[in-house]
């Protein structure tokens, strides 16, 4: 994979550019694995918006993904490398030894026609999921279980990687993209490599109409509204809020820790924003 540019016909040409294509084998997805998506415009039932900026939009339609990865000693075969409209990494579609065929999310050089393992009896090889107790400190790892059997919720967005750092009683150090360190069972599941499509982080819009096709709506300064709509709003002529920055509700939005989930507080070992 590389990234694409184009020659600048317009003005929005010029500054545009995307990931090639070249590891895509097919444009068709496996219908069995797939379904329709009900778009909601940042809208609740009631009709009023509670998720801002949001709406419009290409459709699109989901790929179902296997994160729990539990057909333990069946070797599965990698048929396509397919586009996902639903995330920034490549799929890929897996026929296993007993007919059946799931979609995973595709690691960093996993081709077409390789052959993966998942269980405890895996080898450490791209692809391949296995408890955290059979993976040696050091690997490269991502889509990490948080529950035992629950599924992989972490690291699985194009050129995630963490590393397991190292194991301590019942528990596996894992240090994640966010530069967080934190305790995990050893009992989860995890993918051996980093996530593919790793040029995804240097793509550029180019201009605004290429946000609007991915259902993204022009988001407003607090500064440009009034003060019934914002608190930074109103004043005589052009102003810069007059106040902290704050959300449409108050809450200020610099520096201020809003994470209220002391139950999990135990398992980080390092904050993600503390240096060193």
């Amino acid at each position: 994979m590389a990234i694409k540019t184009y020659r600048p016909t317009t003005q929005t040409l010029r500054y545009r550019t995307s990931v090639t294509t070249d590891d895509i084998t097919s444009s068709t997805p496996h219908k069995a694995l797939v379904e329709g998506k009900i778009r909601s415009g940042g809208r609740r039932n009631s009709g009023d918006t509670t998720m801002r900026f949001r709406g419009g939009g290409n459709k699109r339609k989901l790929r179902t993904i296997d994160f729990k990865r539990d057909k333990h000693g069946i070797p599965a075969t990698v048929e396509t490398i397919e586009y996902d409209p639903g995330r920034s990494a490549r799929i890929a579609l897996l026929s296993y030894a007993d007919g059946e065929k799931r979609y995973i999310v595709q690691p960093d050089g996993l081709k077409v026609g390789q052959k993966i393992l998942s269980g405890p009896e895996a080898d450490i090889l791209v692809g391949n999921a296995l408890p955290l107790r059979n993976i040696p400190p050091g690997t490269t790892i991502h889509n990490i279980e948080l529950r035992p059997g629950k599924g992989a919720q972490m690291v699985r967005s194009a050129g995630g990687s963490a590393q397991l750092i190292a194991k301590e009683g019942d528990y596996g150090l894992v240090k994640l993209p966010s530069g967080e360190t934190r305790k995990v069972l050893l009992d989860c599941l995890a993918t051996i490599g980093q996530v593919g499509n790793t040029d995804h982080e240097n793509v550029t819009w180019g201009k605004a109409g290429r946000t609007r096709w991915v259902g993204k709506r022009p988001h407003n300064r607090g500064v440009s509204m009034n003060p019934v709509d914002h608190p930074h709003g109103g004043g005589e002529g052009k102003t810069s809020g007059g106040r902290h920055p704050v959300t449409p509700w108050g809450q200020p939005t610099r520096g201020y820790k809003t994470r209220n989930n002391k139950r999990t507080n135990a398992f980080i070992v390092k904050d993600r924003r503390q240096k060193g």
